[in-house]
């Protein structure tokens, strides 16, 4: 029951004392196993079977199953309550207020029955709560006679604004639903669609504006969709204008909004595309407001994005000729466990990227052992872009290593399995890619003739280098570093430097 283990690690300390306080409130005995489990698991110094012996003091394999599973409900009991807790609290008390302002308006309290609602519409606008305001406004309108200070006209133009509003919100879920299982048949089914001309579509079917006043959720899911987009057709020089200047349009209620989950996400993915697009400098700055954001309400979402921030940072630090820095950062977060596993595995193949471009070969190996599923269990986790990364830098990896026999295998297996994706996706220049690979790993002593330096030249169909993806030019890279007989990473950071002049 490895999903034990991963939630624990999702915990904040504050988290954990609050856990250890229900377990012991809920316990019926003093000398209880499970929270000695639950602090062992913590730790996570230990095995299960040294865990099963310290507890039991023998190999008691149905005991200590039969424990973990009370520990593993006893976290979903809790969790569900912290949950109900944080989340439905502001509902409850706006409810409360509009149950006891009915009840005084129909006892004819008016004026405590008004200032009851004042105080309820309040907190509604602040987090967005567009069905309790419609009740709001309901009762307001009702009784409107009995309230001199009420401007009829000005109220009905706020419950029917607010009724648009409510209106925008659903339907950019229906947008971000449709998009979500179209880019799932883009990435994880391999067909072919046109982003931009989807988005259009559905904007035009569901008549929405973009441009109209947005919360932080409907922001991050048209962000997502975009930055979806981007992900598909490696153009993510394009949306950035349009990632920036949204997000400076609604940051200005900050202030006002309380969604914090959707505020660090937008924050994230403005942060990515500045890295993606080379300008780290500005990522850096995101990241930053990211973190502050992150270790607000008392880091209640630290532990959440935690990998994804500490992943980001190591991308900007490699190529910003601190790699020492990205290693270090990244080295202690390959035995964390998380629910985030789609980061943990970015985390693995990032590492095993420095290692390669620092020429430590056998360390960038030892991690690539770890990658012990088949290609479809990864492609239906991260997706197909990851699993054709991971195949290229393995074999390059192992023509550097001299691994003969596998770099034959490994050539023939992604032919065969990705080559037709490739063609049909327009990703010609992969496939380009491998073939010059193939040349220099049969015959080596071409790579630093004219000739082949001049069949590079007309191999690709060249992108501008500022819009050029980093990713892209890191495989270039390797190349590069065989015509010229360089180091990798200071043959990388030369044409990373070179694209920002």
């Amino acid at each position: 029951m490895n999903d034990l283990n991963t939630i624990i690690s999702t915990f904040s300390i504050e988290d954990k004392q609050r856990f250890l306080g229900y377990l012991e409130k809920n316990n019926k005995r003093h000398d209880v196993k499970n929270v000695k489990l639950f602090k062992l698991l913590s730790s996570n110094k230990l095995s299960s079977k040294e865990i099963c012996h310290t507890l039991y003091g023998s190999a008691n394999k149905d005991a200590y199953h039969a424990l973990r599973k009370r520990l593993y409900q006893s976290i979903l009991n809790f969790t569900a309550n912290s949950s109900l807790e944080e989340e439905s609290s502001i509902e409850n008390q706006i409810i409360k207020y509009i149950l006891a302002s009915r009840f005084f308006l129909q006892q004819k309290q008016y004026n405590p029955a008004f200032k009851i609602l004042y105080k309820a519409e309040n907190i509604a606008k602040e987090h967005h709560l567009f069905v309790l305001l419609n009740e709001i406004y309901n009762l307001q309108i009702q009784y409107a006679n009995h309230n001199n200070a009420i401007n009829l006209d000005e109220l009905i133009i706020k419950f029917e604004t607010n009724k648009k509003k409510h209106v925008i919100e659903e339907k950019f879920n229906i947008i971000y639903a449709r998009i979500k299982a179209t880019l799932n048949d883009i990435t994880y089914g391999k067909k072919i669609v046109d982003i931009e001309h989807l988005l259009n579509t559905l904007f035009k079917e569901y008549n929405v504006d973009i441009n109209e006043s947005m919360s932080f959720k409907s922001l991050y899911q048209l962000m997502s969709m975009v930055s979806l987009s981007a992900l598909a057709t490696k153009d993510y020089f394009t949306i950035e204008p349009f990632l920036v200047k949204s997000y400076n349009s609604i940051i200005t209620y900050k202030n006002k909004e309380r969604q914090p989950f959707y505020h660090i996400q937008i924050l994230y993915i403005i942060a990515n595309t500045y890295f993606r697009n080379k300008k780290f400098g500005a990522s850096l700055e995101y990241l930053h407001l990211m973190h502050s954001e992150m270790l607000k309400q008392q880091k209640k979402y630290y532990n959440t994005f935690l990998l994804k921030y500490h992943l980001l940072l190591s991308l900007n630090l490699n190529f910003s000729n601190k790699q020492e820095e990205a290693i270090e950062l990244l080295k202690p977060l390959l035995s964390k466990k998380h629910t985030d596993i789609e980061s943990l595995l970015d985390i693995h193949l990032s590492l095993i990227m420095f290692y390669f471009q620092n020429n430590e070969l056998k360390k960038a190996l030892n991690i690539f052992a770890k990658f012990y599923h088949t290609d479809k269990w990864y492609v239906e986790k991260v997706g197909i872009d990851w699993v054709l990364k991971k195949n290229l830098a393995e074999i390059l990896l192992h023509i550097e290593l001299g691994n003969i026999d596998l770099v034959e295998s490994r050539l023939l297996s992604f032919q065969r399995n990705h080559y037709v994706y490739l063609k049909d996706t327009q990703q010609d220049r992969a496939i380009t890619f491998i073939e010059l690979v193939k040349r220099i790993y049969k015959k080596p002593e071409i790579a630093t003739s004219n000739a082949f330096k001049e069949t590079i030249m007309n191999s690709f169909e060249w992108v501008d280098s500022t819009k050029e993806d980093i990713f892209v030019m890191s495989f270039y890279a390797w190349l590069k570093s065989k015509v010229e007989r360089e180091h990798i990473y200071k043959t990388t950071m030369s044409i990373i430097n070179d694209s920002k002049q």
